[in-house]
């Protein structure tokens, strides 16, 4: 029997069950070891061959075994076939193994055991040595080319380039490539498998099935570029050894690199059982062009499939841009003997910056500034989540600190593994222009005074979303009648100098609104965002910009 183990995060692994006994679990002393699963044991499981067949008992584990429905306690459990075993993070499926079923698996690879022989049985080529670019023989050459000028080679190669000329949906290309292979060769049978980014062989398309090939062959097909071809594998003491190549009978046998230049995408694997006429020079040769015609096509075909997704992908980004625009206000809102503005630019097509005004019922104003970590569309869902809660939240017009409290407590349950949110609530009080406030791990914000001086408004907490249980202060502050309230995020302060060795700061950034304490608040911004480009030579920012400013208006008595 073998196990099909599949990870959690979708990677696949096949153990076939050969000792006598084999445990799995955490410590590196199990014959299947994954340290890096809390939710299993040291020792958790383990396989045991007995005269009736193979059995699998838990070993006292923490988090327990399931088999298929049931959960696995004090007796072990026969093996059949199809069962499926859960362990921690693990999925384990108990198949019968490629040496007692070949039609469970398409391909196996095997290891070569006479390598003599499979150099005597076999021939070599490779795509230079076919154009005459590099490698082989002068007479090599001569040779391919001569074989390369038949008719029905000719009519072969006109075939493919019509069949391949037309746009087919990228699993149909495979199997036309297929069939054009098995067509040209006069093979019945044959399997093609491309490189996965996890490097990684992947089945896309196959006629027949149990195929084996020796490893050493993939690897020369994969990595030396080459292409092969065994005259008999009867004589190829591993392959011989196989039920498959026996039963069905195969004789000769071709691998051909799909190769785009010096780029190689996957695999053409062909095979026969006529042993009048085997495999020739001039199929290898002929097989070795059609793959690289194939795999440029494949490439294309490939290109056009990205192309499609990132139109798709740009659509999609540019309407969840226009829904993120309508998440931030729009129109800020009026409040007597106060002057307020705000702007938001996203370093990417949409952000994880938030910004907001939003007057209580009592007449009081919340002014609101949120940074989630990292960029781009991951961090923009948790912006729109975060822009959620703080409206639900305002409905009952909190407190600053326990409405913080609140926020981390309910964003907490819900906040992905690895990210957290920067806040800052602020609550004024028009009349009296009192400032209350709480600070959730984000920048201190500046007040600008009415004579030019600058203060930061410090006191802070936890951010949100990483420990449920953080409680938040409340601290104060005054505005008095010419002062201005800056609200802001990283983005501003982080900002580089053209060189990369300057940041531009709290002290540059209140400097930069004391000097400008007269102006419009929304020409103030405006003035920044231009600045801040000429100051970093870049026309966009590295981070979501968001600045935010209240004044409050009128003469101090």
């Amino acid at each position: 029997m073998e196990l099909l183990i599949l990870g959690p995060e979708g990677g696949s692994s096949t153990v076939p069950l050969q000792k006598d006994a084999v445990s799995l679990g955490r410590a590196a002393d199990n014959d299947l070891p994954y340290p890096n699963d809390p939710w299993l044991s040291r020792y958790h499981l383990r396989f045991e061959r007995t005269p009736a067949g193979w059995i699998v008992r838990d070993c006292e584990s923490r988090n327990g075994t399931i088999v298929n429905a049931a959960s696995l306690k004090l007796q072990p459990h026969p093996l059949a076939s199809g069962d499926r075993i859960y362990a921690g993070h693990l999925t384990l499926e108990v198949r019968d193994s490629d040496s007692g079923d070949t039609s469970r698996r398409v391909i196996s690879f095997v290891p070569p055991k006479s390598s003599s022989v499979e150099r005597q049985a076999t021939m070599v080529t490779s795509l230079d040595r076919i154009l005459g670019q590099t490698g082989g023989s002068k007479q090599k050459d001569r040779d391919s080319e001569s074989s390369l000028n038949t008719s029905r080679v000719v009519q072969a190669l006109i075939r493919a380039g019509r069949e391949l000329a037309g746009h087919r949906p990228l699993d149909d290309l495979f199997k036309v490539i297929l069939d054009l292979s098995l067509s040209a060769v006069d093979a019945a049978r044959g399997v093609i498998l491309t490189l996965e980014q996890t490097g990684e062989l992947e089945v896309v398309a196959s006629k027949g099935e149990g195929f084996y090939i020796s490893t050493s062959i993939r690897d020369r097909v994969l990595r030396d570029k080459e292409s092969v071809m065994i005259g008999d594998a009867q004589l190829d003491a591993a392959l011989a050894q196989q039920k498959s190549i026996v039963s069905q009978q195969v004789h000769s046998i071709m691998a051909v690199p799909l190769q785009t230049g010096e780029r190689v995408i996957g695999l053409i694997y062909v095979d026969t059982g006529d042993l009048v006429s085997p495999f020739s020079q001039e199929n290898l040769d002929l097989l070795t062009v059609m793959a690289n015609v194939a795999a440029i096509r494949i490439e294309h075909a490939r290109l056009v499939l990205v192309e499609q997704a990132e139109k798709v992908m740009e659509v999609e980004l540019a309407q969840a841009s226009e829904i993120q625009r309508s998440l931030l206000p729009t129109d800020v809102p009026v409040v007597p003997g106060y002057e307020l503005s705000g702007l938001n630019l996203p370093c990417r097509t949409v952000g994880g910056d938030y910004y907001d005004f939003i007057p209580y019922s009592d007449g009081r104003l919340s002014l609101l500034v949120g940074d989630v970590s990292g960029k781009g569309l991951a961090a923009a869902l948790m912006m729109s989540s975060l822009q959620a809660r703080v409206h639900m939240l305002a409905e009952s017009s909190p407190d600053p600190a326990p409405a913080v409290t609140t926020l981390n407590r309910n964003l907490s349950a819900r906040c992905p593994m690895g990210k957290f949110i920067t806040f800052y609530l602020g609550v004024l009080d028009p009349p009296s222009g009192q400032l209350r406030y709480a600070n959730a791990g984000h920048n201190y914000p500046l007040i600008i005074r009415k004579d030019g001086s600058y203060e930061m408004l410090k006191g802070n907490g936890m951010v949100l979303g990483i420990i449920g249980v953080s409680t938040y202060d409340e601290q104060r502050a005054q505005l008095e009648p010419g002062d201005t309230l800056a609200l802001f995020s990283d983005g501003v302060t982080e900002a580089r100098s053209q060189d990369g060795s300057d940041e531009f700061g709290d002290d540059r950034l209140g400097v930069f609104l004391s000097e400008r304490r007269t102006k419009p608040l929304d020409d103030i911004i405006q003035e920044l965002v231009n600045y801040l480009r000429d100051w970093s030579g870049q026309p966009g920012f590295a981070d979501d910009f968001t600045m935010l400013l209240a004044r409050r208006m009128g003469i101090a008595s």
